[in-house]
C-alpha cells in the first residue's frame, strides 16, 4: 500500500521525463540510485530505472543523494523554480544531484499538447491562451491591489515610510546635531 501511495507523485514526473528523450539520456547512466526527498514530516525514496524513469524505493534503501527541503519552503519552490535549488540542501553523489538538479529545473509541462490528445490542436490552444490570460489577469489585478494598499499606507494614512523619507530625516537630524554642537562650542567661547 505504501509503495502505490509513493508512485502517485511519480506519474506526473514520469510523464514528463516520458516526453523529453534528453531528461532520460541525463538520468539513464545514474540508473539503479536512488534519490530521497526529505520534507521533515514526509521522507519518499525514487530509484532512476534503466530506461531513465523513476520508481519509487523502499524506506530502507540508502540513499546516494539527499534532497533536504523544509516543507513551508515548498510553495516558493513551487513559484519560483529558478531560485528552487536555493531552498534545498543536498548532500551525496554529485554527479547524480547535478543530474537531478539540471532535470528538474528544465523539465516543462507542455500542458497544450497533452490536451490536444483529448480535446484536439484547436481547443487545447484556447484553452491554454485562455488559462494564460486568466492568470496574467489575476497576477495584475494582485499587483494593482498590492500598490493600492502601499499607497494607502504610504500616503493617505502614512504608516510606512519611503526609504527616501527616512534618508532624508537621517540627514536633517545629521545637520541638527552638527548645528547643535556648533552652537555649543560658541556659548562656550562666549562664557569664557
Amino acid at each position: 500500500m505504501m509503495t502505490s501511495l509513493l508512485s502517485i507523485p511519480l506519474a506526473p514526473i514520469n510523464h514528463l521525463l516520458a516526453q523529453e528523450a534528453w531528461a532520460r539520456a541525463k538520468l539513464m547512466p545514474h540508473a539503479g540510485k536512488v534519490a530521497r526527498l526529505d520534507a521533515g514530516v514526509i521522507s519518499v525514496n525514487w530509484q532512476v530505472t534503466n530506461d531513465g524513469l523513476l520508481k519509487a524505493a523502499g524506506a530502507d534503501v540508502m540513499p546516494q543523494v539527499m534532497l533536504r527541503v523544509k516543507l513551508a519552503d515548498l510553495p516558493l519552490i513551487m513559484q519560483n523554480r529558478d531560485r528552487a535549488v536555493s531552498y534545498v540542501r543536498i548532500e551525496g553523489d554529485a554527479d547524480f544531484a547535478n543530474a537531478i538538479a539540471q532535470v528538474s529545473q528544465s523539465l516543462k509541462w507542455e500542458a497544450e499538447e497533452d490536451l490536444s490528445r483529448v480535446v484536439g490542436d484547436i481547443a487545447a490552444r484556447r484553452i491554454v491562451t485562455s488559462a494564460k490570460s486568466i492568470t496574467e489577469t489575476a497576477n495584475a489585478q494582485r499587483r494593482a491591489l498590492e500598490e493600492n494598499i502601499a499607497e494607502y499606507f504610504l500616503e493617505e494614512n502614512p504608516m510606512l515610510l519611503r526609504p527616501a523619507t527616512i534618508a532624508d530625516f537621517g540627514r536633517e537630524v545629521s545637520k541638527l546635531r552638527d548645528d547643535i554642537e556648533r552652537l555649543e562650542k560658541r556659548v562656550r567661547k562666549l562664557d569664557q
